[in-house]
């Protein structure tokens, strides 16, 4: 029997009807919500034929795991896991596709649900192809990391693979350069050139990059920071990386 998931939340409901409505398999609804918000995800329901039932806050707190549900919780099909295979594919793809250059997200031990939900989300806005993780040591699409993501999950393509560093090399290979983000840097990020097909590296919330990802790097860049904190939020530093890159592909 195929895996089955928990997704909560209005956004990422939404983004499983729209993207991926084979995936659900029924929803739970709050009893007397009634709202237009609602209203465009009950018609996708009911167009896919999906099972729509009415429940108490109560049993949705429950199904949710006493997570924010916004009054609508659903069981699908767990999403299928991509790994190294996939995303050569998706790199031969994005290459033979005018115009477009590889613009790839490394995230090396992010072990928050929250965190990897954000920086899906922060991915997603700057056009991001796909976010690459180890599969140990690191969080999967949990039903947080769905909800975090408002939507983001089911669009931007989650990598999980064997051995990070391994795959840095491969992505080496193909003409992608490895920007990576840490304290002990050889530039400043807003000096750094990040042009051409990239990949950008953040580390985990309290280590940074691991020392062997870190080596596995072409260039390693630093945000320049004014206050007294010494560094910032994973979820925050991508974003900051990611849309000065966007800045410079523009």
């Amino acid at each position: 029997m195929k895996k089955q998931d928990i997704t909560f939340g209005i956004h990422a409901v939404g983004a499983v009807l729209q993207h991926s409505p084979e995936r659900m398999i029924e929803m739970w609804v709050l009893q007397g919500r009634d709202d237009q918000r609602l209203a465009p995800l009950l018609a996708m329901a009911a167009e896919y034929g999906v099972s729509v039932q009415y429940a108490s806050r109560k049993a949705l707190d429950e199904k949710a795991d006493g997570s924010q549900h916004q009054g609508i919780v659903a069981k699908v099909k767990a999403a299928k896991v991509l790994g190294e295979n996939e995303l050569d594919a998706l790199l031969t793809q994005v290459k033979a596709d005018e115009g477009k250059t590889p613009f790839l997200l490394i995230l090396d031990g992010v072990t928050d649900p929250h965190n990897l939900g954000a920086c899906l989300r922060n991915a997603d806005a700057a056009g991001v192809q796909g976010v690459i993780v180890p599969k140990d040591n690191s969080v999967g699409l949990t039903p947080v990391v769905s909800k975090v993501a408002c939507g983001a999950a089911e669009i931007v393509p989650l990598f999980q693979v064997t051995n990070l560093a391994r795959t840095m090399r491969r992505l080496q290979e193909q003409g992608v350069w490895i920007i990576g983000a840490a304290g002990e840097a050889d530039c400043e990020l807003y000096q750094a050139d990040l042009t051409g097909p990239i990949a950008v590296a953040m580390g985990s919330e309290d280590k940074g990059l691991r020392r062997l990802s870190r080596e596995s790097c072409d260039s390693l860049v630093s945000i320049p920071m004014a206050g007294s904190v010494s560094s910032l939020n994973v979820s925050v530093a991508t974003g900051v990386c990611l849309f000065e890159a966007v800045r410079q592909r523009l």
